[in-house]
């Protein structure tokens, strides 16, 4: 019975995916345009930040699109189909559940955020 659920929610991904992927496109946000050195300076807090995420997730483009509407540059790595990003996220964040943003301090500490909201909210309070 399980790899029945497992077929239909493939499927299901086959089958919805791109369309989920065409609402991204047609929905992009145009970015904050910021002074270059202030750009510079937000470019330089975002290489601590690393975004695991699923191409289709909803909850992913819903963050990414506020990536965007911010004009962040954060690494996107994707969790679903790179087995070493996917084992990443499972020994540092303690599962698998996208979107999850690493967040590496200045000592090196790393926090590992789930949530789309959380990790909006978290990007609004630092950027916005």
């Amino acid at each position: 019975m399980k790899w029945i659920f497992k077929i239909f929610f493939r499927s299901l991904r086959v089958v919805i995916g791109p369309f989920i992927l065409l609402g991204e496109i047609a929905t992009t946000p145009k970015g904050v345009v910021r002074q270059p050195e202030a750009q510079r300076q937000v470019d330089l807090q975002c290489r601590g930040l690393i975004l695991y995420q699923f191409r289709t997730c909803p909850f992913c483009v819903k963050v990414r699109r506020e990536i965007r509407r911010l004009s962040l540059n954060i690494e996107l790595r994707d969790a679903q189909k790179d087995q070493q990003n996917r084992a990443a996220l499972l020994q540092g964040g303690g599962q698998i559940k996208v979107p999850c943003l690493k967040i590496t301090d200045e000592q090196g500490n790393n926090q590992w955020m789930y949530e789309s909201s959380d990790i909006i909210q978290y990007l609004h309070e630092r950027f916005a």
